[in-house]
Parts: structure tokens; sequence; C-alpha cells
């Protein structure tokens, strides 16, 4: 009865009414009044089918159920729809109220090419082709129906289907930019513009009136400038006319309508230039049988890349240049001048110089049989001097015999200093005759050189046995390095050449010191002769080199006639010895002699150091100043530093440097010194005096005292420390960064 009841119950709906609801319930209660009553199989029957029934209304409730709910989404999605399609269109309205507003004409075609808007502006000035815009046509269309409007301009030598191929072009690159004739007399700027989903955006801008006061603009320009070429035309001396690409005349000033001839009315813009040669082309005789058609064929040339210029001449005697050349547009300037004058005094000159040419050779004969009689002469005096110095070495030789032979008897001590004098004075003749006999050799060319290998060793210890007791006599220090170079070169002259460079730094030199040493350059030995005297002016560096001159022409003969350096010149050039001199007024002089190495000679570099290639030429040699007290130590230095181009000047204390810097006036790049120095003051006090008279120079202490003190102070002085033994390649960078340093100062 439950179970019944619950049936019933399923089928009854709550949105039914009251009187529905009572009506199915009457309903079922006869059926279930029939079910009972009924046979046991009718029963059954009946009441399945009711079941069914019930069963099928259930499902035909949910799927209601389900169809109302999609149906209510559908409402909502409509809604949606419809509010979607309002705002789209409102969008779309508020855009096309947007472009209407944009002063320039607007069009948008998507990627496909298809027009998708365009203002009301857009081709404006093309009123056949506006009714054609609708949404949805090609862009190739659109070329198609523009080229074909009345009102479009072609540029001049364009066809419609050549504007149509160009736009298209243009279409396919991101933008362009192009000025389009429309209309009578309009002008439109128009520019294409990609945009990012492949669209294409094209805006039309008027530039009518740009355009129109640019071309006032040009036309107010242009006719200022034919104002300015028609003044400057006139202000010319020549005659001059332009012609335009189709040979019209275009303009003339006054010079050419005289130098031809003509009045004035004969020359009128736009005339053809043959009616303008025909008239003149009778007045002047052309050079080697041409004619004025020669002109004219230059004229007519498709492409006048040359010049024409050609002279002319008339019965009167006046000569005319006349010249023409192309224009950048087709057309020519044709110019002509006189030169009567110009010629004239061409040749006026040209006779002059043939006068003068004859006098010349006249005059040029005259020389050279004064220069042969000058070379006779001098020969002469060659001969003579050479004889009569060598006739006078013999009563001299026999002068001083006799006196040497006065030298061994008892003398008073008045007598002593008269012999000990004439004596000198004997040697200063001997000295000078020797020196006229040198001169004159040189000069005569006859002089005989046996070039040879020469040890500079020995050489050198002579020049200190000869020069010393000279040098301590005057107060000087005679410093020669020792050498055991070997050079090719003629012993005799090159004796010579040295005995005369120290004679002189001795003889010039008040205080101080001579330094004479050789230095290795490369396949090359380079001897110096350093001296701390007075220096030499610029003027004086090339006047010393001349016989009979010296520098302080108040000495007297007995120290020389000035035939010294003359012979060192003249022996250098004759052997192929390079001489140089360095000097500077109150700085003392350096000259200086290259000699070729010995064969055998090169020198041998270490491996393990910079070659001397490393450290550049010459010109970047540099001064090391080295106090070392050590003989031995000094030594091996200064020639490790000598191979690697340096200059070294080695004392052994701090005293002596100072003196030397004081004597000298030398500015070294660097300096060496030594920190325990034995007597006197140390390294790093002699450094401090040295500073105090060099300024800031970069220095180096060099010691076996390892401690941080000495470090310390060194680097309160700006020092650096090289610990013994001594690394050479330390040295080796060390004066690599130098030179480094100095040429970047450089």
């Amino acid at each position: 009865m439950n179970r019944h009841a619950g049936l019933a119950q399923s089928l009854i709906s709550p949105d039914d009414s009251l009187e529905r609801q009572n009506e199915k319930l009457r309903a079922i209660a006869a059926a279930l009044i029939r079910h009972a009553e009924a046979p046991e199989d009718d029963r059954g029957t009946a009441y399945a089918q009711f079941q069914r029934a019930a069963m099928l209304e259930d499902q035909v409730r949910a799927r209601t159920q389900e169809l109302e709910r999609a149906l209510d989404l559908l409402n909502v999605s409509n809604a949606q729809l419809a509010e979607a399609h309002r705002e789209n269109e409102s969008a779309r309205q508020n855009l096309n109220a947007a472009i209407e507003t944009v002063q320039e004409g607007f069009a948008l075609f998507d990627s496909r090419d298809l027009l998708v808007m365009c203002n009301s502006r857009f081709n404006a000035l093309l009123p056949d082709v506006r009714t054609h815009l609708k949404p949805g046509l090609r862009f190739s269309e659109y070329l198609r129906i523009a080229a074909g409007s009345r009102h479009l301009g072609m540029p001049e030598g364009m066809t419609p289907a050549d504007w149509i191929a160009m736009r298209e072009a243009r279409h396919q690159s991101h933008h362009f930019i192009l000025t389009q004739r429309m209309g009578d007399d309009r002008w439109v700027q128009v520019s294409e513009h990609r945009t990012q989903d492949g669209g294409t955006v094209i805006l039309q801008t008027e530039v009518t009136d740009l355009i129109r006061r640019e071309r006032a603009e040009r036309g107010r320009i242009l006719d200022d400038q034919a104002e300015i070429l028609r003044a400057t035309l006139e202000h010319l001396k020549l005659g001059v006319c332009v012609f335009d690409a189709r040979l019209e005349l275009l303009s003339w000033n006054g010079r050419l309508a005289e130098f031809l001839t003509l009045p004035l009315t004969r020359l009128r813009q736009g005339m053809h230039f043959d009616m303008l040669l025909e008239q003149v082309r009778d007045q002047f005789i052309f050079p080697n049988g041409l004619s004025a058609y020669r002109l004219a064929d230059w004229v007519r040339r498709v492409r006048r890349r040359d010049q024409f210029q050609m002279e002319v001449s008339r019965d009167g005697g006046q000569v005319y240049e006349i010249f023409a050349q192309e224009l950048p547009d087709g057309g020519f300037v044709l110019s002509l001048s006189d030169v009567t004058a110009e010629r004239a005094a061409m040749q006026a000159l040209s006779r002059a110089n043939e006068t003068l040419e004859a006098r010349v050779m006249e005059r040029t004969l005259e020389l050279e049989d004064a220069l042969a009689r000058a070379e006779r002469a001098n020969a002469s005096r060659s001969r003579f001097v050479a004889a009569a110095s060598h006739d006078l070495l013999q009563p001299l030789s026999a002068a001083k015999l006799y006196l040497a032979s006065l030298a061994d008897d008892a003398l008073s001590a008045t007598a002593r200093v008269t012999l000990d004098k004439v004596q000198g004075a004997l040697g200063s003749v001997e000295g000078i005759l020797g020196a006229l006999l040198d001169i004159s050799r040189l000069e005569s060319g006859r002089a005989a050189v046996a070039v040879g290998p020469v040890a500079l060793g020995p050489m050198f210890r002579a020049l200190e046995d000869e020069f010393a007791p000279m040098a301590a006599r005057k107060g000087l220090r005679l410093r020669i390095r020792p050498t055991e170079a070997t050079v090719l070169s003629d012993r005799t002259y090159l004796r010579r050449i040295l005995q005369n460079l120290v004679s002189n730094a001795v003889r010039y030199t008040e205080a101080g010191c001579i330094l004479v040493a050789a230095r290795p350059r490369g396949a090359q030995i380079l001897v110096e002769v350093r001296d701390s005297g007075p220096g030499i002016d610029d003027e004086d560096q090339e006047l010393i080199f001349r016989e009979f001159h010296r520098v302080n022409a108040h000495a007297s003969a007995s120290e020389g006639m000035g035939l010294g350096l003359a012979i060192v010149d003249r022996a250098a050039a004759l052997l192929g010895h390079p001489l140089a001199l360095r000097s500077c007024r109150g700085r003392g002089s350096t000259f200086a002699i290259r000699l070729p190495r010995a064969a055998g000679q090169m020198p041998h570099p270490d491996p393990g150091l910079p070659l001397i290639e490393e450290f550049g030429s010459e010109e970047s040699e540099f001064l090391v100043l080295l106090v070392e007290n050590d003989a031995e130590l000094a030594g091996a230095m200064v020639q490790l530093l000598e191979k690697w181009r340096a200059t070294v000047l080695d004392v052994p204390s701090v005293e002596e440097a100072l003196e030397l810097i004081e004597a000298t006036g030398i500015e070294p790049d660097l300096c060496l010194v030594d920190y325990q120095l034995g007597e006197g003051m140390d390294g790093l006090e002699g450094l401090g005096a040295l500073r105090g008279q060099l300024g800031p120079v970069p220095a180096w202490i060099v010691t076996a005292d390892r401690s941080e003190e000495l470090r310390t102070r060194a680097r309160a002085l700006q020092a650096g420390v090289i610990t013994k033994p001594i690394p050479p390649a330390e040295l080796a960078t060390l004066l690599a960064e130098l030179r480094r340093q100095r040429g970047h100062r450089s």
C-alpha cells in the first residue's frame, strides 16, 4: 500500500493546480480499485503498464527540465550576442566617425588586400573613383580604377599600365611615400604603411599649397640667381654665352657682343647656335687650316666628355682663346677671351729667354774657364803647401834635435823655461804643418787609404796616454772607456780623426770631464767624444768644419789654425764614416762617428735576453747614470746596458755623480744607484741628493739588503729596488718599460 502511495505521489507534480492534483488522485484511485477487483492476470498486466507509464512520466519531466535549463542558457547567450553586436556596431560607428575627423584621406586594406573602410577624404580629388570605393574592393582593382581616372596626373613618359606596375611594386615594401599630381595642378602625398596583421593603411595628404609655395620660392631663387648670373657675366672680362640642351641661347654678356663686333640687337634669347656661328665664323682665322665647323662638331656631340679649347686670330693681330665646356643639363657654356697682350708678352719673354740662354751659355763657358783656372791654382797651392810643409819639416826636425841636446846641459831656471817655451812653439809649428799636409792630401784627392781591421782598444789606450796629461794640466777629467771592438777603417786616418776630436775637446773645455766611448749599434760601432765645454750654437755647427774657422776667434795660432775639424770632416767622408754633431750652448758637445764592424765581430746576444732590435732605433736610446763602487760589477752592467743601446755614465760615488751633473748638465733618463757605496752617502741618501738636482727622474736602488725597511724607504723616494745578484731579465724588463713609457709621452 505504501508502495502504491509513493507511486501515486510521484505521478503528481507539485506545480499542478489543486484541481489537477485531485483529478489525478481520483484517476489513480479508480485504477487501483479496478486492479484489485480484476482477475490476477489482468491485474498484473495493467499494473505493469501503469508502472511503465509512471516511469515515462518521470523521464519526460526530467528531459523537460533539462530543455528548460538549456533554453534559459540559450536566451542568455542570445542576449550577450545581441549586446556584443550592439557594441561592435557602436565601435564601428565610432571608428568611422574618428577617421572622418582625420584631415587626411584614410583607407584600410586587410591582409588579403581587400578594402575594409575609408573616409570621405580618400581620393576626394578623384570624384570618378569615389563611387567604386566599397568594402571588399581588391587593392589591384582599386589601382586599375584609379589609373583610369581622368583626374589622375601621370608623370611624364609614364602610361597607366606603368603607373599600376609602379604602385604594385611599391606596395610590396613595408613603407613608402610618393607625391602624386591629381586634378588641375593639385598635389597629394601618398604614404602606405604595413600593419602588424599584414594589412595596409593608406594616407593621402594634400600638399598643393606647399608645392606651390616651393615652386614660387624656386622661381624667386632662380630669378635672383639669374640676376646674379647676369651681373657676374657683365663683370667678367671674358665674352661669355650659355646655351641650353636644345642649343638655344640662354644668356650672354656685353663683352661677347664687343668681341664679336655684333650689335646687341643681333643677340636674343632663344637664338640657335648655328645662327650665331654663321654670323661670326668669317671674322676669325683658325689655326692649322681648321675652320669654325670644328667647334660646331664639338657642340653636336652626344656626350661632350672633353673640353673644347682653341686659339683664333683676326687680321688686325688680335688673338682670342675660345673655351667651351658641357653643363650638367646637356647645355654648354662658351667663353671668348682676348689674349693678345698675353701672347705678345709670351713672345717677348721667349725672345728674352733666347737672349738669356745665349748669355747664360756664354757666362757658363766663362765660369768653366774660371773653374778650371781655380782648380789648377788650387792644385798648385796644394802642391806648394805639401812641398813647403815637407821642406819646412826638415829644418824643424833639426831644430828639435838641437833643442833636445841642449836639454841635457845644465841650464839656469830662466833658460829652462825659455827652452820649454821654444819646444812648445816648435811642437805647435809641427802640428800646424802636419795639419796642412793632411788637408792638402785630402783636397788633392791623392790621399791613399788602406781599409782593414783596426782594433779600437790599443788606439783608445794610446789616446789616453797622449791626452791625459794635457787634460790633467787643465784640471779636466779624461775618461776613455776600454773596448775590445774591431772595426773596418784606415788606421792612420782613423787615429787622426780621433786625435783631432779629443784635442778639440781638451782645448775648448774649461772645466768638467771628457768622455770617449765606443758603443755597439748592430753591425756598426758608434764612437763618441763627449765634453762639458761651452757648446756650439746652431748657426756655427756647419761652419766649424770649414778650414781656418774657429768658434773663439781670439785663440792664438799656437792653439791651432782651425784645420782640425776640417780634416775630420774630409777624412770621415773619404772613408765613408758618417759624422754627427750634437751640441747646445752651455751644455757641451758630442761628436760621433759610425764605423763598420770587422768580419766576425758581430755581437752574439744571449738568447735568454731581449735582442737589441726589440728596443727600437737609435733615436729612442736613453742615458743611464750608474753609481756603483764595485768596478767589476760596474763594468759588467755597463757592457750589458750598452749592448741594449743605452748610453751609460758610471761613477763610483754619489759625490762624483753630483760633480759630473754639475759640470756637464746631463739629464739622465734613469738612475741605477748601489745602496752600499762605502764612505760618504749611501744609495738612498745619494738618490735624494740626485733628485734635488735632476727632479723626479726614474730611479732604482741596487742592493743585497732584502729588508722591508729598505723597501719602505725606497718607496718613500718613489724608487724601485733590484736585489743582488742582479737578474739580467729584470734589467731588460726595466729598460723595455722605460722605453714604452717614453714612447707614449712622445
